[in-house]
This record gives C-alpha cells, structure tokens and sequence, in this order.
C-alpha cells in the first residue's frame, strides 16, 4: 500500500467509520443571485461545504444560503438591501465577527455563522449550536522526507515546539510549519490543542484545508479528516495536492462543529426549525453531514453553550 492509501486510511479509521460515500458534486459555492433563501450564514471554510450539501437538501433548496470563506471580494445577502452586500469572511472567528457587526448594526442581513471552534469569550448574546463532529490531523506532502514506511506521527510536544520554530527538524528532516489564515477557527481550535504555542518567525500562512498550498517537503499544517476525505472523494473541488494525512500521539484531535446565531433569536421560528435541538431540519439530515465525512454528535441542536464571540 503506498503512503497515499495508507493516509487515506487512517483518516478513514481515525475518523471513527465516517462515510466515504462518493457521490456527483453538488453545488459548492455562493446560492446563485436571486436564490437569497431565507437564512443566510458566512464564516468557516471547514464546514462550508457540508452547510451547502445541507443548503440544497433541505426544504428543496429553498432554506438556507451558505456563502463559502473564499471567492469574490463581496457577497450580497438579501435582494435590493445594499447593507447587505459585505466583505466577504473568511473563517469562523471572521464570520462570527461579521454576524455580531450585523446583530450591532441591525442590518438582518446574516442570520447565523458556521464555526469549527467553540466560543471564545464569556457572555450570553450568541449560542453555538453543534450539529457534526470533525477531526483534524496533520498534512504533509506525499513526497516529503518526514514520512516514513508507516508515514508521519508526530506527538503534541514536538508540534509546539514546531510551531514555536525551537524544533527545526522532525525526525532527521527540516520541517516548516504552517498555520491557516488569520480567522480561522481550525487555526485556533489546533493552537490551542498544541499548548498555545508563543509563535515563532518560522510559522508561514496557508488557506486552511488547501493542500496545494504545501509548496515544500518541509511543509507541515493542520487539516480536517473530514474536508480531506471529501477533496480525494471528489466530493468537492479536490485541492489537496500532493497531500497525505499523519497522526498525531497516533490518533489526531477531535472537535465539534456549530452553526452560530444570535441568542435572542433562538425562538424565531427559521432558526428554531432549523438548528435547534435533535428534531431540527440540520439535525435530521444526518445523510448529508456523513456523507461529507463528518460523524454525528449526541447533542447535536444543543443551546448550552453561550458566548460573545
């Protein structure tokens, strides 16, 4: 089996029996203008592919809009409101972000943000509600001198030390870390797995989950399962690249994943129906959510957790 295979089949296992299921693409970007929907949502790059698969099958596509964290400059939310024409966010905590701007400014023009980190601050305006489970590994090129017969292992100590550039090398070989774009909620979830490391000058940025973006064998970053299984599936647009997955202290870093809304808003009946609680249109599309490799969770529609940001 080459190292490819064995990547991909350890992301397989180490994903606990997530759904390989390849179907044909569906659609993966922007709703198309005048296909507002009634819900619109920004923000995470690890979740926006499974929040469109939602998008186009729930209630006949008519629901809920999902705008991807990459792409043009702008994105429009609601028909003949220039408010709603902003910047586009790219990642959870930058679609957090822009859904508080909005709740501030009372524009209406988001109703929820995707994240894969959980709440960053105290506070009660907003609640993260999960809906899937991912897993994140470590990505490394498929020809690169770090792996080995069995690929790469790497262990949590030797990550921040990576990441803090006083370990310059990974078993013999020089090694160059990568961190996902400022914002991003699979940045902050890994860093502060790995210890919260003081970075160093060493760390370069990449656009999270993009393979193609590990330019040397020396490279080194985080990468969801789920978005790896769904690249090499050809489920979504394939930008792994010259990818392979290894583990981390042999396994890799569990998380959930939320749908974010304003908590005054919890009652509206659009949101209720479609994230809250194990009922809910999003918790009952569990087909959807395996088949882009992420894995149910047992609370999914929970309004426990609570944050400002």
């Amino acid at each position: 089996m080459n190292v490819k295979s064995r990547a991909l089949a350890g992301a397989v296992v180490g994903a606990a029996a997530l759904s390989l299921t390849v179907l044909a693409p569906v659609a993966s970007a922007d709703p198309a203008d005048g296909s507002y929907r009634v819900l619109a949502g920004v923000g995470s790059d690890t979740t926006e592919d499974v929040v469109n698969g939602l998008g186009e099958s729930i209630d006949g596509g008519t629901l809920i809009a999902s705008y991807n964290a990459t792409g043009s400059t702008q994105i429009t939310t609601r028909p003949n409101d220039p408010n709603c024409t902003i910047t586009r966010p790219n990642g959870s905590s930058a679609g957090i972000t822009a859904l508080v701007n909005d709740i501030a400014a009372g524009t209406d023009c988001l109703d929820f943000a995707r994240s894969s980190r959980g709440t960053a601050t105290a506070g009660t305006n907003l609640t993260f509600v999960p809906f899937a489970a991912d897993q994140l590994k470590v990505a490394v090129r498929e020809d690169s001198p770090l792996n080995d017969a069995d690929g790469l292992n790497v262990t949590t100590a030797q990550l921040k030390a990576i990441y803090e550039c006083t370990q310059t090398t990974l078993n013999g070989q020089p090694v160059s870390p990568l961190l996902p774009q400022s914002g991003s909620g699979t940045r902050s979830f890994f860093l502060a797995q790995i210890g919260n490391p003081a970075l160093g000058s060493c760390v370069g940025t990449m656009q999270e989950h993009r393979g193609t973006d590990l330019t040397s064998t020396a490279h080194i970053a985080p990468y969801s399962v789920a978005k790896y299984i769904s690249q090499t599936g050809e489920l979504i647009e394939d930008v792994h690249g010259d990818t392979v997955l290894g583990t981390i202290d042999g396994g890799q870093y569990s998380r959930p994943v939320y749908n974010v809304v304003e908590t005054a808003r919890l009652t509206d009946t659009d949101i209720a129906e479609t994230f809250v609680g194990p009922d809910s249109k999003v918790c009952q599309d569990g087909a959807t959510i395996t088949d882009y490799g992420f894995s149910p969770v047992a609370d999914c529609g929970s309004t426990t957790l609570k944050g400002n940001s």
